[in-house]
């Protein structure tokens, strides 16, 4: 289940201003160590050990493999890739130079197989949060939808969205 909070639009330079938007409310960030353990909980055939030593493994190859100029696709995960942050364009080639031109480099993730957008949307259900930290309280009754595939019930919904997804 995603939840999430309505919040106003408040930048007066956005066509959006004023506007009310659902944004997803992150619960907590597992670490590779967390992942691991879940991973072994799932009855994987593998330790908490064996999964993390071969996830941290993976991070390395992949970090190398995009520094050597390739592109790494995981199947039903991501397509990472490299991408460059360009500060602005040369007047001419000869004028071009990496010190004057370019930011930085920047890791890209595209998701693929059963982590694209459009699996996504037919599997999720989302539900307006009742409480958050920090945050106030909002109610959440009969305020969700799920997605066409899922089991948790529900009506399907299409959300156009804010268009500055």
């Amino acid at each position: 289940m995603i939840k999430y909070v309505v919040k106003e639009n408040k930048n007066k330079k956005s066509p959006a201003y004023g506007k009310w938007y659902a944004y997803p409310v992150v619960e907590e960030t597992m670490d590779l160590s967390a992942l691991a353990k879940h991973m072994e909980e799932h009855n994987t055939g593998f330790s908490e050990a064996m999964c993390l030593g071969m996830m941290t493994a993976m991070v390395k190859c992949i970090k190398e493999q995009l520094l050597a100029g390739k592109n790494v696709k995981i199947d039903n995960l991501a397509i990472f890739s490299v991408g460059i942050r360009n500060k602005e364009g040369a007047k001419t080639e000869a004028d071009f130079s990496v010190a004057n031109n370019i930011g930085s480099v920047k890791l890209r993730a595209r998701a693929t197989g059963i982590l694209s957008n459009a699996n996504l949307n037919s599997v999720a259900s989302v539900r307006r949060a009742s409480s958050v930290v920090g945050g106030t309280t909002i109610p959440s009754g009969g305020d969700s939808t799920s997605g066409g595939d899922s089991t948790s019930g529900g009506s399907t919904t299409t959300n156009p969205g804010d268009g500055l997804e």
